[in-house]
């Protein structure tokens, strides 16, 4: 059995305001005191955030750099000049290609698109593939979710007499490239602009618009509705683990909408290939955990054009043959993401008796498609930073993840030096590394993990909003307003709550693969039974291991439905178990 984490609950602030809040609000004071315990302390900033309407977006001419680049090229493509959209191919970059797209469509203006080959071409702008569009008549080059890291590549675009519009939303390197344009709104002060960390896909939106209304003007007719592409701005959005506050809250909810209309054939295919309605509500974490790896799955196995032309498809039958390759990928994917992880765990057990503070594995059978994954799952079990590494050629290339709010971008800056190139954010990073540097970046990268871990202590744990019985979560009231906080991603995390003591009458495998366990608890205090399921808790938690013992759970609040018939049931967090008094 695992060690149990470690468990923070958030600390009440001015619990007297308590009723006022919620009589001001119209909310239950459960609601009221979640929204207190999270750090607000103003009504207005409340009532804002519980009802996160599109009027209250940033118009786009308010934002740094949107108007000038709008406006290059708006003017550009009035002159009828052929425009290329480079994008990445994560779900990011595609759904902001797709936009782009959309938008040009409307507006009679037949553009071009390129998603560069993971395996092949690697991130980014390439020179190579440069010269050949341009060699094709393209003379508006645009990127979406890449291009701030690729100087030379820009500076190759100017000198064939492309014009260059950067739109990204990655850390940028000391020299910026030399675009006409650049739109980033991380390479701006925080206070001089709405919202520093957007998704790629949140950038292209900002500049879409704003090139909309200039193009309407124009050609004379009637702008494209961009709420039709807020479902495109949530996918990538979540995809990129994006904080779902201020600007980002307000697309993602607009976007939950549109996936639930599901006017976008491609969408309504991949809903079903991914077992939901086509009409169905979706939450986030719905989406994270179903839409989002299909599509992702197209850029990790094979091509990201598959799921581009699905959500580009016009068509519903092409678009189920489409959702229907994107369901298989994803197949290989998860069953190559787990004999990497078994391997890679393997090597993790050996590496700490080396190295304490970081992990960097390397397979050289290991799919590039996939790492990144791995890398995850690999610090959600040993809870340190880590790189997942692979052949790429004459060199490796790596994808990182981190824990807590450790820098992996700036522990990689303290080491650059041992690398050929690396991006990235804060909690995810690529690298590139000659073979013979495989040793120096284990050393290097532990000694900056060691010093960023001395002045950030990370812990094993989690963070809970407080304890209620049973009789509480099986309140639909209470399930109602948690659902006001919706959506859930990075900095606004879906609540979890600690149970009084229960005791376990029944510990049960769920499913075939004993991967999951599925626990009967009761709660004297309340006089109620309820189902507690634990994903991947299998071999933590192996039954019948905690029959007749009493357990404290940590767990989020589900609805299950079964036959119509939707019962509320826990969803295991953590487990902590309870020593009987003598």
């Amino acid at each position: 059995m695992t060690t149990p984490k470690q468990w923070q609950f958030r600390s009440p602030k001015h619990t007297e305001d308590i009723p006022y809040i919620a009589r001001k609000l119209d909310i239950s004071t459960f609601l009221a005191d979640i929204l207190l315990r999270r750090g607000f302390t103003d009504i207005q900033a409340m009532d804002e955030f519980l009802a996160p309407k599109l009027a209250r977006l940033t118009n786009p001419q308010n934002w740094p750099e949107i108007p000038r680049a709008a406006e290059i090229l708006a003017d550009k493509l009035l002159q009828k000049k052929k425009i290329i959209i480079w994008g990445d191919y994560d779900v990011d970059g595609i759904t902001a290609t797709t936009l782009c797209l959309d938008v040009l469509e409307h507006h009679g203006i037949s553009a071009g698109y390129h998603l560069p080959h993971r395996h092949h071409e690697g991130y980014g702008l390439n020179i190579a593939k440069l010269e050949e569009l341009h060699a094709q008549g393209y003379e508006i080059l645009l990127t979406v979710d890449c291009g701030i890291s690729n100087r030379k590549a820009v500076e190759r675009a100017k000198e064939l007499g492309m014009t260059v519009v950067i739109s990204d939303h990655h850390l940028a390197p000391e020299k910026l490239p030399a675009a006409d344009a650049i739109c980033n709104p991380r390479i701006m002060p925080p206070e001089s602009t709405p919202c520093q960390e957007l998704a790629g896909v949140g950038v292209a939106f900002y500049l879409m618009a704003q090139v909309n209304k200039l193009l309407a003007q124009g050609l004379g007719h009637a702008p494209f509705r961009m709420d039709l592409v807020l479902d495109l701005v949530a996918l990538g959005t979540l995809a990129d683990l994006m904080p779902l506050t201020g600007e980002n809250r307000i697309l993602v909810s607009g976007g939950l909408k549109h996936i639930a209309l599901a006017r976008r054939k491609g969408l309504a295919a991949l809903k079903l290939m991914a077992h939901v309605n086509v009409s169905q509500e979706m939450k986030s974490t719905e989406i994270s955990f179903r839409l989002v790896p299909r599509l992702n799955a197209s850029g990790r196995m094979r091509h990201a054009e598959t799921a581009l032309k699905l959500l580009r498809s016009h068509d519903s039958q092409q678009a189920m043959q489409l959702a229907q390759e994107l369901d298989s990928l994803n197949t290989t994917r998860r069953s190559e993401e787990e004999k990497i992880l078994q391997e890679a765990r393997q090597q993790a057990i050996k590496a700490l008796e080396t190295y304490s503070s970081s992990l960097v594995l390397y397979g050289s059978n290991w799919h590039p498609g996939v790492i990144g994954i791995v890398a995850s799952r690999i610090v959600e079990e040993f809870g340190r930073p880590t790189f997942i590494l692979c052949d790429a050629g004459d060199h490796l290339k790596g994808s990182g993840r981190t824990l807590g709010d450790l820098d992996l971008h700036g522990m990689l800056s303290e080491i650059s030096s041992c690398l050929i190139s690396f991006g990235g954010h804060r909690a995810a990073a690529a690298l590139n590394v000659r073979r013979e540097n495989l040793e120096i970046l284990r050393q290097q990268f532990d000694a900056s993990a060691s010093r960023h871990l001395a002045l950030h202590p990370q812990h094993q744990s989690l963070l809970l909003e407080g304890e209620i019985n049973l009789s509480q979560a099986f309140c639909a009231e209470t399930l109602g307003e948690i659902a006001l906080l919706e959506p859930f991603g990075q900095k606004n995390p879906e609540p979890i709550f600690a149970t009084p003591p229960l005791l376990v009458e029944r510990h049960d495998y769920l499913g075939y693969d004993q991967k999951n366990i599925l626990l009967t608890v009761w709660d004297a205090s309340a006089g109620i039974r309820m189902q507690a399921k634990g994903w991947r808790m299998g071999a933590a938690f192996p039954p019948p291991l905690l029959e007749g013992k009493i357990v404290q759970l940590a767990f989020v609040l589900r609805l299950n439905m079964f036959r119509g018939i939707a019962t509320p049931e826990l969803e295991i967090k953590d487990i902590h178990l309870i020593k009987r008094s003598a």
